[in-house]
């Protein structure tokens, strides 16, 4: 059976989108999901996200690794998403809708901005070397020199799988740029590779500067190979609430996969 799909990015994280209200795409095909993800035999994503009904809000997101697998919440993803719906007619400016790590707010700004927002981190743990927090994934966060010689692939591969094993995390490098700026480069697990962007990513490295004094912001501007986003947070006593990852998000183009 054809199906119809859409390509959009966020800062160059691209998203296969599928509107699945009819549920007529097969959930628990991995393999083809892995094989629509494809950059040389598929259409070639970072990750596949549906787009469902819910009962009670907008719409709901499900979202797929490169690998095929499902995975958890994915902050460039969810702003695409947000852009799809408004797409397919389903929204105007503001979404609430229902992912993995639970219930999202977002409105759609000026110049295909989507603010996304984020939710509350309630822990953010200070390791010798590195900062591990989750903002609905789980992220190491690890300042570096200069992170644009930096190895990200060899050595986010190797934090990836020697600290945190089967389950994995994402590996975010970081170079300060300023008080408030900060250079970002991301291993992401599942696409087992580094992205252009990672919308997670960039709100813990956001949130672990604050906590380690490398920033006195509330507003943060981190900048990606794929482009500049910003994050906005309200710090109360140890945890973070009002976060909101901020940036681009576009429809690249739409085909049907025969």
């Amino acid at each position: 059976m054809p199906i119809e799909f859409y390509k959009y990015q966020g800062t160059g994280n691209d998203f296969i989108m599928i509107d699945n209200r009819l549920l007529q795409f097969s959930k628990n095909n991995t393999k083809l999901v892995a094989t629509l993800c494809d950059r040389k035999f598929g259409i070639g994503a970072d990750g596949l996200i549906l787009l469902e009904d819910h009962p009670e809000y907008d719409f709901k997101m499900v979202y797929y690794n490169s690998d095929g697998n499902l995975s958890s919440m994915c902050g460039n993803g969810g702003r695409c998403l947000v852009q799809f719906a408004r797409f397919l007619g389903i929204i105007k400016h503001e979404a609430t809708f229902e992912a993995v790590d639970g219930l999202h707010f977002a409105r759609i700004l000026e110049n295909n901005w989507v603010s996304l927002g984020m939710n509350d981190v309630k822990e953010v743990r200070q390791e010798t070397g590195y900062v591990f927090l989750d903002t609905g994934s789980p992220h190491h966060v690890q300042l570096v020199e200069n992170v644009t010689a930096f190895d990200v692939v060899s050595e986010g591969r190797n934090i990836r799988h020697d600290i945190y094993g089967k389950a994995g995390a994402n590996v975010n490098f970081v170079t300060p740029l300023s008080d408030n700026s900060f250079r970002v480069r991301t291993y992401e697990r599942g696409v087992e590779n580094e992205t252009l962007s990672c919308g997670t990513g960039v709100t813990a490295v956001a949130l672990a500067m604050y906590t380690l004094g490398k920033t006195t912001a509330k507003n943060v501007t981190l900048e990606t190979p794929g482009g500049t986003l910003q994050i906005t947070f309200e710090p109360k006593e140890g945890h973070f609430e009002k976060v909101f990852l901020n940036g681009p998000a576009l429809q690249v183009f739409k085909g049907t996969w025969a």
